[in-house]
């Protein structure tokens, strides 16, 4: 689930956090369709082969594909991240 967890973060660009309790090793096959969620993640798409256009529409977006496909529903919520904060920078001084 951590794979999983951190393939859907980077391709969704946001924080997600795992509330399953799975720990076990999982293959995976999820097959959707792009859509506005997933607009400029070409990259990252690149990783999830099934991840192309459906010509008749048949396949989901990537949250209906998570739960149809897989029983795992992305919630909003609020949580801890971490963040990184630089308060000050300066150009280096010569030699």
């Amino acid at each position: 689930m951590a794979d999983l967890i951190s393939e859907l973060a980077l391709t969704l660009d946001r924080p997600i956090s795992d509330g399953t309790g799975f720990t076990g090793e999982f293959d995976v096959n999820l097959n959707f369709a792009p859509d506005q969620a997933l607009q400029g993640f070409a990259v990252a798409l690149g990783s999830w082969p099934a991840a192309r256009p459906a010509t008749d529409g048949s396949l989901p977006n990537i949250f209906g594909a998570l739960e149809q496909q897989l029983g795992l529903q992305l919630t909003p919520g609020k949580g801890a991240v971490e963040v990184l904060v630089i308060d000050h920078v300066e150009r280096p001084a010569e030699n």
